[in-house]
């Protein structure tokens, strides 16, 4: 998938909100069929940059193209597959009905629901009200409902959080599993220790871009084979320059 065109191309993008400037001239690409990842402590701009990618934010300027289109754009509806922090999913109804419903409404085929319950995890648990289940499940349930078109693009705001080491070690396998099978993920994190799960790393601080280099790339240019003393290094790097 090296020559493929990008998913994701972002140029220039501003964000206000009040008087205060949440994007700040951010640019970026995320390549297709790989595992993106966007790692940054809370409050960088992450979700802000996410929202814009899927069209669900107002930008003040700069350009988001995303798998050849405008950001936004209708046609993405159902090729873009977007889980939020907060599970968007039913709690009054059980982790079946809630697939069997957006498998309705994005005209997928039935058999998909059963498959994407089994990909979570969550085969012990698909008749349970989704109130009922803990804040990781019900996580995953969001993930699920995401899964049910195969979309070829995959924007994922911090699906680990709260989530135990064994759960979140499976779910990167899952992550993996998919960017070797063609789906393109962007995935935020503000865990450092998972930067190393993926083929690329956007560093944001600030609502800037900080470097956006693979793990290997970082390492080599900080020298620190820690991930998270790498992110400090670039930091400093960029205290110092400013």
């Amino acid at each position: 998938m090296a020559d493929a065109a990008p998913a994701i191309v972002v140029a220039d993008l501003h964000v206000t909100r009040g008087d205060a400037q949440v994007l700040r001239g951010v640019s970026l690409e995320v390549a297709a069929g790989a595992v993106t990842g966007l790692l940054g402590p809370s409050g960088c701009g992450k979700s802000t940059l996410m929202r814009a990618i899927v069209g669900v934010q107002v930008v003040a300027s700069g350009t988001i193209t995303v798998l050849g289109r405008p950001a936004g754009s209708p046609a993405l509806r159902t090729r873009v597959g977007y889980v939020t922090q907060a599970p968007s999913v039913y709690g009054d109804l059980s982790v079946r009905e809630n697939l069997q419903y957006f498998a309705r409404v994005l005209g997928t085929p039935a058999a998909r629901v059963d498959a994407v319950i089994a990909t979570v995890g969550l085969g012990d648990f698909s008749e349970r009200v989704v109130n009922r289940l803990s804040g990781g499940q019900r996580a995953r349930v969001s993930l699920a409902t995401a899964l049910l078109n195969e979309p070829p693009l995959l924007v994922l705001d911090e699906p680990t959080v709260g989530l135990d080491p064994v759960l979140r070690r499976d779910l990167w396998a899952m992550f993996r599993g998919l960017a070797a099978a063609g789906t393109s993920l962007l995935v935020s994190s503000h865990v450092m220790d998972e930067a190393g799960n993926c083929d690329r790393l956007l560093l944001m601080r600030d609502g800037s871009i900080l470097a956006a280099e693979s793990p290997q790339e970082l390492r080599r240019q900080t020298g620190e084979h820690d991930l998270g003393e790498a992110f400090l290094r670039m930091i400093e790097r960029s205290e110092a320059a400013s």
